[in-house]
């Protein structure tokens, strides 16, 4: 069972549907009980920051998550879900994150169109993930390059942000997409992955993405 966290904001349906395509069972919830008893977890990526660390705290949600991710179970955030397990955002001024993964979520640069909306190449970061042949186009073998299993090197996805984490950590950032500048559209600590874009409306591409995650959590 894969527990799908639900901000109160949004459209849930196509991320659900997809994890239903991929053989998973999701489960739309706010209930501490459900998300603490699921196989894996998703942060989903329709909201604001501040709102949605607030309803992560008043809720007790926060804490389930943080003691999922010691359990060792796979979390995925997406979009907004990948910048809440910062240490804090500048979206509507100086918010405290989950503090997941050391660094900030800034805003992209002035001197293009925001949101970023529409597809962009994502390039993975080889030295950061373990491939499981000399082809650097496909990634695998290791829990954290499973995440990345035949999914195709400079593939494009579908982004929806003006904002952008900035992990302190570079071995945290398993590949980056430029707009404006570069940023990191996916990372990974341990059990924890954030993609920046959003995998369920990216094809087959992004749907390999989910795939692999679906596996993890089995």
């Amino acid at each position: 069972m894969i527990a799908i966290i639900d901000y109160g904001v949004g459209n849930l349906r196509s991320i659900t549907k997809s994890v239903e395509i991929l053989g998973g069972n999701p489960v739309v919830t706010t209930d501490m009980s459900i998300v603490a008893k699921a196989d894996g977890i998703i942060l989903p990526g329709v909201g604001a920051f501040k709102p949605a660390i607030k309803m992560l705290k008043e809720s007790g949600l926060l804490e389930t998550i943080k003691q999922s991710v010691s359990a060792g179970k796979p979390v995925l955030g997406i979009c907004l879900g990948m910048q809440l397990f910062f240490s804090q955002s500048s979206e509507g001024g100086k918010t405290k994150g989950m503090c997941l993964i050391d660094g900030t979520v800034e805003k992209l640069s002035a001197k293009v169109k925001l949101p970023q909306m529409g597809w962009n190449e994502v390039k993975f970061q080889i030295s950061n993930i373990p491939p499981l042949k000399k082809d650097p186009a496909y990634l695998c073998k290791t829990e954290k390059s499973q995440t990345f299993k035949n999914v195709k090197n400079n593939s494009y996805f579908y982004f929806v942000h003006s904002y952008y984490c900035k992990p302190k950590n570079k071995k945290t950032v398993t590949a980056t997409t430029n707009y404006g500048i570069t940023f990191p559209s996916i990372v990974q600590k341990n059990n924890i992955i954030g993609m920046q874009f959003h995998p369920e409306k990216s094809s087959q591409q992004g749907l390999k993405l989910l795939a692999n995650f679906v596996q993890l959590t089995k």
